[in-house]
């Protein structure tokens, strides 16, 4: 507490910002993968464990759009919290007796899960906005890097951690434990966090929730079929695929999992170093672009494999970390260029409404994930992904270059 009270104001609120932000992934990591294994465990088919995450999904869509919207009335502080708290009523939802954990209660716990879980990240995105002098956008590029990146490191750790705690004290104790530790937290961010963070000047009408902005409705759209494009095969067919096919239990399938979000986490905090500016010149839609493109490749050449039996086991696990590491820095840009974007007065508007899109990238594939692997199997999941790949570079061709901010 000493050390944080020495620090200069705006990078105080940035570490209890990601602080608050990391517990809250660890928690969502790991509930994702207590989910997955604990209702496959119980004979869930794909299709039904995706149907648990759809409410989860769906709420997240809206809860991005008005989340904006509310933030900027309210301020970013007060959404956050709200968003903790919603996670720790969530998590206890589904600490009842196991006769009552019914698949509506389940989708009902998810969908308070995702409302809390899009409320916080929205929050925290649009508080790093307001932390950053405007000229400063090289200082922006890298703080959002390390946020978003970081906190993905900390979802791959609760992968792990759910298929742990999982192992160890099973689905309720795995729970308790989980509630406990966020309610801590919550209290922490309560006393800590600056009141009024990011409440617009002028309060804002519900009817701009959606964006005016060309740029944003076009990242907007980018973002949506890249998000889709990972979780069409990553959220519900991976996990399944890798426990069916390779015999894997759910040590080795949390543990994988863990340590390629992990990895992925790590690529994007350091995106700026990765992505060849050496003027230290952020990055712009051509970037964005390249990316795409070379992220494209990848899914077609694991299907290929995949199919003509080549080697499957070190097909797929390679395949899986180069897409990881190339979807990174996509995904890093893309969150970059969002707050560049954003309008600094209610900046939450226009974050809120971008990741409505990142959400509804999510629900689609979560759904594809689960039914697409059910008929057709992981190759067709991929070759989808491809296609969404595809999409996003057509795209990302009219996102604004650096002469035309």
């Amino acid at each position: 507490m000493g050390v944080l009270a020495g620090l200069p104001p705006q990078v105080r609120q940035y570490l209890i910002v990601t602080g608050n932000y990391w517990a809250f992934t660890l928690t969502d990591g790991a509930l994702r993968m207590l989910v997955v294994l604990h209702f496959h465990q119980l004979g869930y088919n794909p299709l039904e464990i995706a149907f648990l995450f759809l409410f989860y999904e769906v709420f997240g869509v809206i809860t991005n759009l008005v989340g904006g919207w509310l933030g900027a009335r309210v301020g970013l502080t007060r959404t956050m919290n709200i968003g903790l708290a919603m996670q720790i009523i969530a998590l206890s939802m589904l600490l009842v007796p196991a006769s009552l954990l019914t698949v509506p209660w389940v989708m009902a716990a998810q969908a308070l899960s995702g409302i809390a879980k899009d409320l916080n990240k929205m929050s925290a995105k649009s508080s790093i906005k307001l932390l950053v002098r405007k000229d400063d956008q090289s200082t922006l590029y890298k703080w959002v890097a390390i946020l978003t990146g970081s906190k993905n490191t900390l979802k791959g750790v609760g992968f792990f951690l759910g298929g742990a705690l999982l192992t160890f004290l099973g689905f309720q104790g795995a729970l308790a434990s989980m509630v406990v530790g966020l309610f801590i937290v919550w209290i922490f961010s309560l006393l800590m966090l600056k009141k009024d963070m990011g409440k617009a000047i002028s309060k804002p009408k519900f009817s701009q929730i959606f964006s005016k902005s060309s740029a944003i409705n076009r990242l907007s759209a980018a973002r949506m079929f890249l998000f889709g494009a990972r979780d069409v095969w990553f959220v519900v067919a991976l996990p399944i695929y890798l426990a069916n096919t390779f015999q894997w239990d759910h040590w080795m399938v949390g543990g994988f999992l863990a340590i390629w979000v992990i990895g992925y986490g790590i690529i994007q905090s350091i995106a700026p170093l990765l992505t060849g500016k050496k003027t230290g010149i952020p990055p712009d839609g051509k970037d964005a672009f390249i990316w795409a493109i070379a992220l494209l490749f990848i899914p077609i050449t694991i299907g290929i494999l995949l199919q003509n039996n080549i080697y499957p086991p070190i097909s797929l696990i390679t395949g899986l970390l180069i897409f990881g590491a190339v979807f990174a820095i996509n995904s890093s840009i893309h969150s970059y260029l969002i707050v560049s974007y954003a309008k600094e007065d209610g900046v939450s508007l226009d974050v809120g409404f971008y990741y409505m899109a990142n959400a509804m990238g999510r629900l689609i594939g979560t759904v594809l994930s689960g039914y697409v692997f059910q008929v057709s199997g992981l190759t067709m999941c991929l070759l989808i992904s491809a296609m969404f790949i595809a999409i996003t570079s057509v795209i990302s061709l009219k996102l604004p270059k650096h002469k035309d901010f």
